[in-house]
């Protein structure tokens, strides 16, 4: 076993296999999204009981993601790597597995532990190499909308010609046979990523400690934003667009629609951080998605399917800004323990999106008004944008190679 630990330990692999295993990480996580309805139906509650279930998975998505992260550096980010492919294939399989809620939960959250290590981890991988950070991150970003995009899709179709439980352990198979083919393209790592620790003193960039602040302010309010988005939009299609379609492939295809075309916003966004202040593109992202997401609060149909499309792109805009400036003022040595916190932030504030919105709805109101405060939030991305501190190019830890 330990010769087994040692192969997989300290390699590298190119962008394109961490790219993909972006879109299975949020691919996997958006299953219950779509599933849930049906899901709801087998084990005889309604969509806003059942999805409390899904809390764990969320949490534990966010919540795990510094234990990844220390793991990572008492091992090494491959080993993890290939620990979350084999973990969250075999979790999905459980989940379709499961006979009654409180298990099919239990499963879910163990998705969310294997999945919390793909940020933390996956992502200190592909900027570890300082080369255009900003494009590369728009492209990984891109792969991990797509898995969005992808999930009320392929869940749709899965819909419509089994039940829920087919939905997890299809995607499972499909995890763990990837996750073959990822350790067998993994190198070795030339770049000798310990030694060079050790010769180089881990040193922040000035105002570090501001811009991690206005970071966490703008990964707190995002987070609740993405979450909502992507786990409410399949469900808000199918009850706002009637005159549209009232199939559930329908509605699920024009969500992943939504998704996949506004992720390539980020390619765009990581272009330009490269070139020009994040401050000022976070604080554009920052009031489109309060001007856009409430008009998505107010239509219906095809003009709520245009809202719906402008105010993702604004959403997705914004993510790869973040890891972005985390590596202008962090040294790598630090990244895998700065994105890990930074995660627990966003994808547990993500995580709240569900038994909020599912008190909410039980209270008698309607997922419009969930999208109105959606809209109020984004005001402290804006407010995020505003504290972020100006940071000349000679000070950017990302052009130290």
């Amino acid at each position: 076993m330990s010769f087994i630990l040692d192969k997989l330990e300290s390699k590298q692999i190119s962008d394109r296999f961490i790219n993909f295993s972006h879109f299975i990480d949020h691919f996997i996580m958006l299953i219950f999204a779509k599933a849930a309805y049906d899901a709801g139906k087998f084990f005889n509650l309604s969509y806003d009981e059942i999805i409390i279930y899904g809390v764990f998975g969320f949490v534990l998505f966010g919540a795990i993601a510094p234990i990844s992260a220390h793991l990572a550096d008492k091992f090494s980010r491959s080993l993890l790597m290939v620990i979350f492919h084999f973990g969250i294939g075999f979790s999905s399989i459980l989940a379709g597995l499961s006979n009654n809620v409180w298990f099919l939960s239990f499963s879910i959250g163990l998705i969310g532990v294997f999945a919390s290590i793909y940020h933390p981890v996956g992502i200190a991988m592909l900027i570890k190499t300082n080369k255009n950070i900003g494009f590369r991150l728009g492209i990984n970003g891109v792969f991990g909308n797509m898995g969005v995009a992808a999930a009320p899709l392929i869940t749709g179709l899965l819909l419509t010609v089994g039940d829920w439980r087919i939905c997890f352990i299809i995607p499972g198979i499909f995890c763990i046979l990837y996750g073959v083919l990822f350790t067998i393209n993994l190198k070795n790592d030339i770049s000798d990523s310990k030694k060079n620790n050790k010769s180089k003193k881990s040193v922040f960039a000035p105002n570090w400690k501001m811009a991690l602040i206005a970071l966490a302010i703008s990964s707190s309010s995002g987070g609740f934003i993405f979450g909502a988005m992507t786990f409410l939009i399949p469900r808000y299609f199918e009850i706002s667009m009637n005159n549209v379609s009232t199939s559930v492939a329908i509605t699920g295809f024009l969500a992943s629609i939504v998704f996949a075309t506004a992720s390539f916003a980020q390619i765009i966004v990581g272009w330009i951080i490269d070139r020009y202040s994040p401050k000022k593109v976070l604080l554009f992202m920052g009031f489109g998605q309060i001007i856009f997401i409430y008009f998505a609060s107010l239509y219906q149909d095809y003009l709520l399917l245009f809202s719906m499309l402008v105010a993702m792109i604004f959403v997705f805009g914004q993510i790869p800004i973040t890891d972005t400036i985390i590596s202008r003022y962090v040294p790598d040595e630090w990244r895998n323990k700065v994105l890990s916190i930074k995660f627990l932030l966003n994808l547990s504030i993500g995580a709240s999106v569900l038994p909020i919105c599912g008190i909410f709805l039980q209270a008698g109101n309607t997922m419009d008004k969930l999208f109105f405060v959606m809209s109020l939030i984004a005001i402290f991305v804006a407010i995020s944008a505003l504290l972020l501190p100006n940071q000349d190019d000679a000070q950017r830890l990302d052009k130290t190679i």
